[in-house]
């Protein structure tokens, strides 16, 4: 999976949570919650879309890894690269 279909899965998935974000105005260092108003909830229903989507588990330990988009799509990357993973991607 390159870095550009990364970020589209990952932008598609945050929209499937919350529509009404723009994915132009997001800032990659800046927290994704903040930016795209998610409550905790929303922040997880987000993660196990990612989840459903790309077979990737981020545990609670790891929340901070993720909190920017720059930050989840080097998690994700290193964890994506499985045949089985991208498999679950292109589902």
């Amino acid at each position: 999976m390159t870095n550009e279909e990364l970020r589209a899965t990952v932008l598609a998935a945050l929209r499937r949570i919350a529509p009404e974000v723009n994915a132009a105005e997001l800032q990659p260092g800046l927290p994704l919650r903040d930016q795209a108003d998610l409550d905790s909830m929303d922040f997880l229903n987000f993660l196990m879309e990612l989840h459903r989507v790309l077979g990737v588990d981020v545990p609670e330990k790891d929340y901070t890894q993720v909190a920017t988009l720059d930050g989840l799509e080097a998690y994700l990357r290193l964890r994506v690269s499985t045949p089985a993973a991208e498999s679950a991607a292109n589902q």
